[in-house]
C-alpha cells in the first residue's frame, strides 16, 4: 500500500518532462515502423503531448488530461473503430519500453512491472475498444497505477 511518502510512479520516473521526452521518440521511432506507421499516420503533432498527458494522469500525475481532453472515455474514443491488432499492439508494448530502456527511464524492477503491467492492461483495452462494435461509456473513470495497487474502470 502507498504511503504519503512514497512517491507515485509519475513521480518516480521523472514527472511530465520525462514523459514528453518518452513519448517524443517513442513516436519517432513509431514513424519508422513498418507495422505501427500506418496505424499512426493521422496522427498530429500533439499527438505525444496528448498521450504523455494521460499517461502522466494514470500514474498518478497532474490530471492535465481529464480537464483538457475529457479523461478514460475520450481516450476509448480514439480507439474506436481502428481495427488494432495483437501484433499491433505486442509492437507498441515493445517499442515503448525500448525507448524507455533508450531514454534511461527507471529499470528497477518494482517500477518496470508496474509500468509494464499498465501497458500490457492499457493496449489490451485498446484493442478490445477497436473493434466493430465497442462504445465508449461516457461514466468510465480514469485508471489510476500504482505499486501493485490497480484502480479502474474495471477493478473498482
Amino acid at each position: 500500500m502507498q504511503t504519503s511518502d512514497t512517491p507515485t510512479l509519475y513521480d518516480w520516473l521523472g514527472g511530465i518532462d520525462a514523459l514528453n521526452r518518452l513519448t517524443t521518440r517513442f513516436y519517432e521511432h513509431v514513424h519508422q515502423d513498418d507495422l505501427l506507421k500506418p496505424v499512426f499516420a493521422h496522427m498530429g503533432a500533439d499527438h505525444p503531448a496528448h498521450v504523455a498527458a494521460f499517461l502522466a494522469e494514470v500514474l498518478g500525475g497532474p490530471a492535465a488530461y481529464s480537464e483538457r481532453h475529457g479523461g478514460h472515455p475520450r481516450m476509448i474514443q480514439q480507439h474506436l473503430n481502428r481495427h488494432l491488432t495483437q501484433d499491433k499492439r505486442r509492437r507498441w508494448v515493445e517499442l515503448l519500453l525500448a525507448t524507455a530502456d533508450e531514454l534511461g527511464l527507471p529499470e528497477d524492477p518494482e517500477f518496470r512491472s508496474a509500468l509494464v503491467g499498465y501497458l500490457e492492461w492499457g493496449s489490451r483495452l485498446a484493442v478490445i475498444n477497436s473493434q466493430p462494435g465497442a462504445s465508449v461509456d461516457e461514466h468510465a473513470p480514469m485508471p489510476k497505477w500504482g505499486w501493485g495497487e490497480v484502480k479502474g474502470p474495471y477493478t473498482g
